[in-house]
């Protein structure tokens, strides 16, 4: 599923394709917690549905 999302870190808008079930989408939105919902999705993924951050956005903003 293809997935826009508007970073909360950095405003911009990207374009991910996850590979998410419309029933395991709606799970999440019913309140079923994202990692039991999405066993199948990665973490990364699962940041990016929850929050619009990309992965490389993750790792530029927090450096060790």
């Amino acid at each position: 599923m293809l997935f826009t999302k508007r970073s909360i870190l950095s405003g911009a808008y990207n374009t991910r394709e996850i590979p998410v079930t419309q029933e395991q989408l709606d799970a999440w939105i019913s309140g079923v917690l994202i990692q039991v919902a999405m066993p199948n999705v990665s973490p990364d993924d699962r940041e990016f549905i929850k929050t619009g951050i990309t992965p490389d956005e993750w790792d530029a903003a927090f450096k060790d």
